[in-house]
This record gives C-alpha cells, sequence and structure tokens, in this order.
C-alpha cells in the first residue's frame, strides 16, 4: 500500500493542463492500467527501452511495475491525451532503510509529445511526490545520447554525479555508459520558487 504522505501528495489528481494546445490529463497509475501501460512501453522506440529498470514492453515488466506501486515503493502519474497514454514520471524508493531518503525519478515520453514542455512539467510533479514522501536527495539515470534529457534535468539544477562505463547494453549488443545525475530536493524547491514556479 502506499503511504499516507503520497496520498496526499496525489489528492490533486486528476488534473488536465495544456501543452502546446494539446490537452493532457494527468493522473495517479492504477493496478487497471496494464493493458494500456504495455501498449505504451511497445510504442517507444528501442533506445528508450534501453536504460529502463524494468522492459515495459513485456507484461513481465509492467507487473513488477504494478507490484511495486502496490507495495508504496514507486509512485506514478500517468499523462494521457484523449485516447493514449503518452507518458509518465515515476518516483522509485528501494527497500534499503539507509537510503529511504533518496529517490529515483524516472520520466518518460511519448515521441509525439516530446518538446512541449510536458516533460519539465512531469519532472516538477515527480518532485511534489518526492516532496510529500519526505525525500532529501533525487537521483536520474540515462545513457550519455539522451542529450534532451540531459538538458531538461540541468535546467533543473541536476548535477552530474558518477558515469558508469559500459554498463547499458543495447539489443545490438553495444555498449553505452550512463550517466548518473542529482540534486537535492531543498535545492530544487527553492530554485523552482525562485523563478515563481511553486
Amino acid at each position: 500500500m502506499a503511504t499516507r504522505s503520497a496520498d496526499a501528495a496525489f489528492e490533486n489528481y486528476p488534473l488536465t493542463i495544456d501543452t502546446q494546445g494539446v490537452k493532457i490529463r494527468l493522473r495517479r497509475i492504477s493496478q487497471d492500467d496494464r493493458d494500456a501501460i504495455l501498449a505504451f512501453g511497445r510504442s517507444l522506440p528501442a533506445h528508450d527501452l534501453m536504460y529502463l529498470r524494468r522492459d515495459i514492453s513485456k507484461e513481465a515488466g509492467i507487473d513488477r511495475w504494478l507490484a511495486g506501486v502496490k507495495e508504496g515503493r514507486i509512485h506514478t502519474i500517468l499523462a494521457e491525451d484523449e485516447e493514449v497514454i503518452v507518458g509518465y514520471s515515476t518516483i522509485y524508493q528501494n527497500e534499503l532503510e539507509w537510503s529511504q531518503h533518496v529517490g529515483e525519478i524516472r520520466v518518460t515520453l511519448a515521441e509525439g509529445v516530446r518538446g512541449t514542455g510536458l516533460g519539465r512539467l512531469m519532472v516538477r510533479e515527480a518532485f511534489n511526490i518526492a516532496l510529500a514522501l519526505k525525500i532529501e536527495k533525487v537521483l536520474a539515470r540515462m545513457t550519455l545520447d539522451q542529450t534532451g534529457a540531459r538538458h531538461v534535468f540541468q535546467e533543473l539544477g541536476f548535477q552530474n554525479e558518477a558515469l558508469l562505463k559500459d554498463v547499458v547494453k543495447d539489443r545490438e549488443g553495444k555498449s553505452h555508459d550512463l550517466l548518473i545525475m542529482a540534486v537535492d530536493v531543498e535545492s530544487f524547491v527553492a530554485q523552482r520558487e525562485a523563478y515563481g514556479r511553486a
């Protein structure tokens, strides 16, 4: 079960936003979303799936994700247009007691909504969840060639923390480096408020 503080963070959902003339509905994930998430995962380019912790183009990957949601370790906001899921943002906490103050953010968007500002919005929404969970530090991981994602996270105050050489292999067997970025949650909130984004 999700924690009470996380439940409070989702009180304002669902909500509808406008991104460049397109209406997007944001809502909390549910166990009933299995097939819709699977369809979303299968619509993504292979490169997008490469760095994810689980393969969301396969039923087993979705089942593990939803199990984590049910256990209260994974907190996900879905973005959908009038027809399908077009993205999600997630805060993930592992089971280790000594790192409960750290969360990992994951944001993935369909190709058709990239460059609309939805990614930045999904990151900010995930940070609201992190605040409710009293998370102090947020990590993000990506391959070096994901330049768009890197720029978004840098603009939001994330700093490079580690570069892991050759730890990701794509479906063709080619190795890629994995970049880990991080930001202090209080610093992120202070920066957001300074720019009038509270």
